[in-house]
């Protein structure tokens, strides 16, 4: 199998993953956000922890690095917790989706903070995806609109965090920056947990640590398939996330997204086609 079918194969089991644990986290129901969060961290923190004494590495980095993976790490909590928030009030595909604007905003950030140049297609592409959100939001000036909102925020924290990992990509192993995010984020929301704990029955225990197991199964399999190929030539297949949500929203809560929805899933799905295809032609002529 080449390299690139490997990646592929990869991202497919990754966004597989990760619509398992939104899943997972829905049906654990009225429990609240903050300790969905936790729980699902701190399983993550365990099996990562496994994997950097496995490979005898560091838990927590090098010391040249802890600002870069504090910044990661304070970014990708906050953005978890308005995505599982997004992902309680929301139908699950409208939230999947939303979050999925991060790599459209990973873009914007690399060209402010990291002085990469941004292309007239990659712009296009923005406006077309941003166009999309407001098909699934439906903008309206009421309460209803604040789970939408803590999607789009979730995906701007996001996009801060992928940037970050973008500088820490060469610097730490994918294990130590993933246990480290996990191990903050557990650390930081443990007060809260402890202050505002919500009984749980067994049924909910087992849905959260799954949501934790497959988390893990989709920040692993998403790290490893950029080792086997560039963005630029997988990075469409992530988008897999939104049909897999959306099957789960049918089948197994009875939400259907409403036909304004569909309409923004198809833009910003068309407008990372765009961009897919216009990176890989740039990619050509570069190779050439």
């Amino acid at each position: 199998m080449s390299n690139r079918n490997k990646g592929i194969l990869l991202l497919l089991l990754s966004a597989f993953g990760f619509s398992l644990m939104a899943a997972f986290v829905k049906l654990s129901g009225d429990v609240p956000t903050i300790q969905k969060t936790f729980f699902r961290n701190i399983v993550s923190a365990f099996i990562a922890f496994g994997f950097v004494r496995y490979h005898k590495e560091r838990l927590f980095g090098k010391k040249e690095n802890q600002k870069l993976l504090l910044l990661r790490s304070s970014l990708g909590a906050v953005g978890i917790v308005l995505f599982f928030y997004a992902i309680d009030h929301l139908v699950l595909s409208d939230a999947d989706m939303l979050n999925k604007l991060s790599p459209f905003l990973t873009i914007i950030f690399s060209a402010l903070f990291l002085k990469e140049r941004t292309r007239v297609f990659q712009v296009v592409a923005i406006i077309i995806a941003f166009i999309g959100t407001l098909f699934i939001i439906k903008p309206a000036f009421s309460f209803d609109v604040i789970p939408y909102v803590a999607g789009v925020f979730s995906a701007i924290f996001a996009a801060g965090a992928y940037t970050v990992l973008r500088v820490l990509g060469s610097r730490e192993k994918f294990y130590t920056v993933v246990f480290y995010f996990s191990f903050f984020t557990t650390v930081v929301l443990l007060p809260f947990v402890i202050g505002f704990y919500e009984p749980m029955t067994a049924k909910q225990w087992v849905y959260l640590l799954s949501a934790g197991v497959f988390a893990t199964v989709g920040q692993f399999g998403i790290t490893i398939a950029y080792k086997f190929a560039p963005a630029r030539e997988i990075s469409i297949f992530f988008y897999s996330t939104v049909v897999y949500s959306a099957l789960i929203s049918i089948f197994l809560f009875g939400q259907i997204p409403d036909v304004y929805s569909i309409i923004g899933y198809i833009v910003i799905f068309g407008a990372s086609l765009y961009m897919f295809l216009k990176n890989n032609e740039a990619g050509k002529k570069q190779a050439a």
